[in-house]
């Protein structure tokens, strides 16, 4: 038996301090042929937040087969890009936004998460 068999389908975030902030990505998707998803420069506290948006976010490319065209909504009002890195995704802010992205990465994740203020 294949030992990849059980975890074909399995995707996992993991993360790393570096100079610049945290930085999250993806594994798991390149085996079935899609991109990875990575994030950096995070403030850290927003790092378990955002696990859970790459998480989120990775589920919907592998649903779609691929990246999906447009801005992916996660709940009303909260979209993303995903825009192409040097061979992976990069979750960014959806089409039109004019604001900081660091304002902006904070502020989803106290939209899909409230509890995350306190």
């Amino acid at each position: 038996m294949d030992e990849r068999a059980g975890t074909l389908g399995e995707v996992r975030v993991v993360g790393a301090e570096r100079p610049d902030g945290l930085e999250l990505r993806t594994r798991g998707l390149a085996s079935r042929g899609l991109p990875e998803l990575r994030v950096r420069g995070l403030a850290p506290y927003l790092g378990q937040g955002w696990a859970r948006i790459l998480a989120a976010l990775a589920g919907r490319v592998a649903a779609s087969g691929g990246p999906p065209s447009g801005d992916v909504e996660l709940a009303p009002d909260v979209a993303f890009s995903l825009a192409p890195g040097e061979g992976h995704l990069v979750p960014g802010p959806p089409d039109g936004f004019t604001g900081r992205v660091d304002e902006w990465r904070r502020e989803v994740v106290f939209r899909l998460f409230p509890s995350a203020r306190s």
